[in-house]
């Protein structure tokens, strides 16, 4: 006997669609390795039709009033909460994600970002009215951008699908958002609920791989194109959306220091960085998986780490117990251990280092020691529950070692020295930094990086300002 696979579909202008071709790609369930699904494999004439969609949808989404559009993410986010066990299950299948865990660390966040927005929509910004010119009154009107094409990436495919499309259509924009090709099923659901509350066109959502993202941001229709994704990816898209101006929104990927001196708690720092650091098998932009740790605390804190590690449990999603569940796919489980197959003669795994079990992607907590500043390992995101650990003497050299990579999205500091925390604080080029703790977000702060790590913010009213542009209006007091 076979199992039917599920049929996920493409849904544009309000309709569910099978790709035009009929193509099609399979999906796989990271925690068996087994297919179970299979998902439109979108081209042109999907993209064409989806953008044709988002477009005639435009001008009336952009007329309604911002009390109009709180309402109708207040609508969704209610939809989303009344199917958590439902939406919980797809993402769970999606990614391999502990069940549990997904329940309660990820849907109500989720929840509250959608009401966050819906709020932000009826709180626009903008200078004070007035006569900056005698005989003339200035004012500034905030209006939605377009048409935003938006890459999801497979980490997070439902807290990040939501990052994209609610401050977007908070700010009067429509929608054209692809999920990762191995992780469309809970976006695809997302569509099945939305479908009720949003006109036609509004909100769509077109499956596909690389050459579909690829489409979507060449096309002449988006206004903006917004993506969560590896560097490489940004910087092609930021190339591709340059030849017709697009505006550009990235996040991309990090190599968060995590930066412990000797007066910190240590049995609290070691405690939250290995939750902080293979939480999401590790798969996270701010995960706490490079550490720096001061010299006299250094062999106590790499002991502590790895005794840690080795009680750290991976493992299938309906297991209790488990903190986090597989990597995402083999290429990703191949990266992961090639950067353990390469480590050089001086480093020294004092935890984990190989794969677990013989079906799925799963993945051992690994400590690794010994580690130099421009070793691989160091220099690059592994984006896999990998925690480094280095050395430093003093506060200046910490600092060297801290912002001595091309990443710089996030950051933390554990030390009981308010003045210290300041200052690092302040010389950390990091888009975020935490003291004594590492990884929590909230909708009302933005979260986004420097450098290779991207621009533009997600969450907060920096987010949503993203999705707006700004027209300045004078007009004659004559008549």
């Amino acid at each position: 006997m076979t199992t039917e696979l599920r049929r996920l579909r493409n849904y544009i202008g309000g309709e569910f669609k099978d790709a035009a071709d009929g193509r099609t790609t399979d999906v796989v369930n990271p925690a068996t390795g087994e297919v179970y699904a299979t998902a439109p494999l979108s081209g042109q004439a999907d993209v064409d039709a989806a953008m044709a969609a988002a477009a005639a949808a435009f001008p009336g989404w952009r007329d309604t009033t911002p009390s109009e559009r709180q309402k109708a993410l207040l609508k969704i986010a209610d939809a989303f909460e009344a199917r958590a066990d439902e939406l919980v299950a797809a993402e769970s299948e999606n990614t391999g994600k502990p069940v549990g865990l997904t329940a309660s660390e990820e849907l109500p966040p989720m929840v509250d970002q959608i009401r966050f927005f819906a709020g932000a929509a009826r709180l626009l910004e903008g200078r004070s009215a007035g006569e900056y010119m005698e005989g003339m009154t200035s004012i500034i009107r905030r209006e939605p951008v377009g048409v935003c094409a938006q890459v999801a990436p497979w980490n997070y495919p439902m807290m990040m699908a939501v990052w994209k499309f609610a401050p977007a259509i908070a700010a009067g924009n429509t929608v054209v958002l692809k999920p990762s090709d191995t992780t469309p099923a809970s976006t695809v659901l997302m569509a099945e609920i939305i479908d009720s509350v949003l006109p036609k066109g509004v909100f769509n959502v077109v499956c596909g791989d690389r050459e579909t993202g690829k489409a979507m941001v060449e096309h002449s229709t988006p206004a903006m194109a917004s993506i969560t994704g590896s560097v490489r990816a940004g910087m092609q898209v930021a190339e591709s959306a340059s030849k017709d101006v697009k505006r550009v929104h990235l996040e991309l990927g990090g190599k968060a220091p995590v930066v412990v001196f000797e007066d910190a708690d240590l049995a609290k720092a070691v405690e939250d960085i290995a939750v902080a650091g293979y939480f999401n098998a590790g798969q996270d932009c701010t995960a706490a998986t490079r550490v720096l740790v001061h010299e006299s605390i250094h062999d106590e804190f790499v002991a502590a780490l790895a005794k840690a590690a080795a009680e750290t449990k991976t493992g299938q999603p309906d297991d209790e117990d488990v903190l986090y569940g597989p990597l995402n796919n083999p290429n990703q489980l191949q990266q992961v251990a090639g950067f353990i197959e390469r480590l050089p003669a001086h480093a020294k795994v004092e935890a984990g280092g190989h794969r677990v079990g013989d079906k799925g992607f799963f993945y051992a907590p690994t400590v690794v020691s010994g580690l130099k500043q421009d070793d691989e390992i160091i220099q690059n995101e592994v984006f896999g529950p990998v925690i480094t650990v280095q050395s430093f003497t003093d506060e200046s050299q910490a600092l060297e070692y801290a912002n001595g990579v091309e990443f710089a999205l996030a950051s933390s500091v554990w030390t009981k020295d308010h003045g210290r925390a300041m200052r690092m604080s302040k010389n950390l080029d990091f888009g975020c930094v935490w003291i004594n703790t590492h990884i929590p977000l909230v909708a009302e702060m933005p979260h986004g990086g420097f450098k290779k790590s991207g621009y533009g913010k997600d969450l907060s009213a920096y987010g949503f300002e993203d999705y707006t542009r700004i027209k300045h209006v004078m007009t004659s007091l004559d008549g």
